[in-house]
């Protein structure tokens, strides 16, 4: 595979991620709470993968059982926790301040990668790390007067948010070393799905998850920004570092930024645009070759 293919594929596994609020505010218009939206989002996703891995290749849908917990892991310690601590977020503090919280992910990934995956941890990566949540507090557009919203749950479940968008990348790496990019990413969100069914009894809603936008937006959001953006990021987790990966697909707020502002009609400043170009500095340095560039490696 090209270098140069691992980077463009988590670009926009990162760019479609950008685009959820498209099928999120919908679906919350007609009437799903946020964590209906997510089982519908991995069940949907569960369901395609599932019929794509029937129809193309059935032995990719064959696991040893013991290899289940990393699966739990990707699925129920990343995938659930995430979108409960983001949510949870989000709903006790100000949005723009839930958003930063959750993109302190790449310290995580940067600070996990070296403990359990030995990743080299290189000045170049911490200050690609530090110049990307700088970029998203600065997307964000906080203002002084939001930090009255701070709260310890809102900051406890921010955080958690981060750390749970961070596992995926550090349990992504353990399965990839024993299955193709497909198989992970399935059983990653069958997994998710059979955890959050029970918990939010979504088949309650009945005749009503099958109307026809909650059909179009709910494909939707299994297929785009899920199925194919997991599949992609995935591949590209196959040969590249995760705490590379993970400041490449800060890509995702420029382009929730740029869609908040063309489809939502929402403010752009020049704070965020600082912020924008902060971001794609640092994906940018990030991914220069080594031999362009002095790795200087902490002991």
């Amino acid at each position: 595979m090209n270098k140069l293919m691992p980077v463009i594929f988590i670009t926009i596994s990162a760019a479609l991620w950008g685009i959820i609020a498209i099928y999120v505010r919908k679906l919350a218009d007609i009437g799903f709470t946020s964590m209906e939206i997510v089982t519908i989002r991995v069940v949907t996703a569960a369901i395609i993968l599932g019929v794509i891995g029937l129809i193309h290749d059935r032995s990719q849908l064959k696991i040893s059982y013991k290899d289940i917990r990393l699966f739990i892991g990707t699925g129920i310690f990343s995938i659930v926790l995430f979108n409960w601590c983001y949510f949870t977020a989000v709903s006790t503090m100000n949005l723009s301040l839930a958003v930063i919280l959750l993109y302190t992910s790449p310290a995580f990934v940067a600070v996990l990668s070296f403990l359990f995956l030995k990743e080299k941890l290189t000045k170049v990566k911490l200050v690609s790390v530090v110049g990307t949540i700088l970029g998203c507090i600065l997307i964000a557009g906080v203002s002084q007067t939001d930090t009255s919203s701070l709260s310890a749950i809102g900051i406890a479940t921010g955080l958690g948010a981060g750390f749970g968008y961070a596992l995926y990348s550090i349990f992504g790496k353990f399965a990839l070393a024993k299955y193709p990019p497909f198989t992970v990413t399935f059983y990653t969100f069958l997994v998710a799905a059979i955890t959050l069914l029970p918990i939010t009894g979504l088949w309650k809603k009945g005749p009503g998850l099958f109307t026809g936008d909650v059909l179009v937006y709910g494909v939707g959001l299994g297929l785009f920004p899920t199925v194919i953006a997991f599949l992609l990021y995935t591949k590209g987790l196959e040969k590249i570092e995760s705490s590379k990966a993970a400041v490449i697909a800060t890509v995702e707020p420029i382009v929730a930024t740029i869609l908040s502002v063309f489809l939502y009609k929402e403010s752009f400043g020049i704070i965020q645009a600082i912020g924008s170009i902060l971001i794609l500095l640092a994906v940018t340095v990030i991914n220069i070759p080594k031999t362009k560039r002095a790795s200087i490696e902490f002991d």
